[in-house]
């Protein structure tokens, strides 16, 4: 009889034990939980190779340095080659407006105001004469500003300095206003010359002595 109480308390301990080891093996599932230093996010927060994109850099140095390369040769060219020349059919009524919308596309393009020098060989530009009438002497200063387009009458555009664009607009005046005026203009003009005007007139001024 006694046999039979002890056989119970047996199978207890025995069932104790793996009690603990399971209690053992649930430990390890937790560690996994603080595992997620996998996690994505870590991964993702390392800018590093996003800063390794030195690609972006190397390219953009070499597009420096290709850029000295042709910005060496253009000074020169610049300086020694002639404008291109643009010619945009008006008449003599239709010149002035016809330059107002090539200096509008001219800044739309992206040209600095400064960049732009406007000569007319008739009537001044409005704009020039509201600024005479401040003065001859608060004109040009704001010539030598340069941080606006400038008009100038033919007469004393050659005070004028070199801009960039030179647009000039034949709106009137005797034939040698518009000798003067173009070939001062195309004198002034760094990289393009545009003239507002009648073709034929403009043609033979043209050859005529610019």
């Amino acid at each position: 009889m006694p046999l039979i109480p002890e056989e119970p308390q047996i199978h207890e301990s025995a069932q104790g034990p793996r009690a603990t080891p399971a209690s053992g093996r649930t430990a390890p599932t937790p560690r996994p939980v603080p595992g997620p230093r996998p996690a994505a996010p870590p991964r993702p927060g390392r800018p590093g190779p996003l800063r390794p994109a030195p690609p972006v850099q190397r390219t953009s140095r070499d597009a420096a340095t290709a850029k000295p390369g042709p910005s060496g040769p253009a000074a020169p060219a610049a300086s020694a080659a002639t404008p291109q020349i643009q010619l945009i059919p008006a008449s003599p009524e239709g010149a002035l407006d016809a330059a107002e919308e090539a200096v509008d596309l001219l800044l739309e393009s992206g040209r600095a105001p400064g960049d732009v020098l406007v000569i007319t060989t008739g009537e001044p530009h409005p704009w020039a004469t509201h600024e005479l009438s401040f003065g001859d002497a608060a004109y040009w200063a704001q010539h030598d500003a340069g941080d606006d387009v400038f008009y100038a009458d033919a007469a004393v555009a050659e005070r004028a300095s070199s801009r960039s664009v030179v647009v000039v607009a034949i709106n009137g005046g005797s034939e040698d206003a518009a000798v003067t005026a173009l070939s001062l203009a195309h004198s002034r003009a760094g990289a393009l010359l545009i003239v507002c005007g009648d073709p034929q007139r403009i043609n033979s001024v043209l050859g005529a002595g610019v």
